[in-house]
C-alpha cells in the first residue's frame, strides 16, 4: 500500500494495511519486527548522506528502522498527514 493517502480506503482498512508495503520475498502480512541496531552502508559517503538526511534509508535503530517507518507511514495515514514522526522516548 505504498499510496497511503488513497482516498478509496477506509479508516479501517488503513488501520491495517497502511504504511507497509508487503514484503515480495516473504510475503508477510504482518509486518516484521527489525531488531537490527546498524545497517550496512555502500561507502563513508552513502553512510555521511544517510546521516545528514540527503537521503532516505536506515542509519541505527533509535533514528530509523524499518519497522518503526511503517508505524509512522501508517499513523500518518491515518491522521490524513504528510509524515509522522516516532520517538523512542515519548515525545519530540
Amino acid at each position: 500500500m505504498a499510496d497511503q493517502q488513497r482516498p478509496e480506503y477506509k479508516f479501517e482498512t488503513l488501520q491495517i494495511h497502511a504504511g507497509y508495503d508487503l514484503d515480495p520475498v516473504h510475503r508477510a502480512r504482518g509486518i516484521p519486527i527489525y531488531a537490527s541496531t546498524s545497517y550496512v552502508f555502500n561507502d563513508s559517503q552513502d553512510a555521511a548522506d544517510l546521516f545528514a538526511l540527503k537521503k532516505a534509508g536506515n542509519t541505527y535503530s533509535r533514528l530509523t528502522n524499518p519497522t518503526v517507518a511503517a508505524l509512522e507511514n501508517r499513523i500518518a495515514a491515518l491522521e490524513g498527514g504528510v509524515a509522522a514522526v516516532a520517538t523512542s522516548s515519548g515525545t519530540a
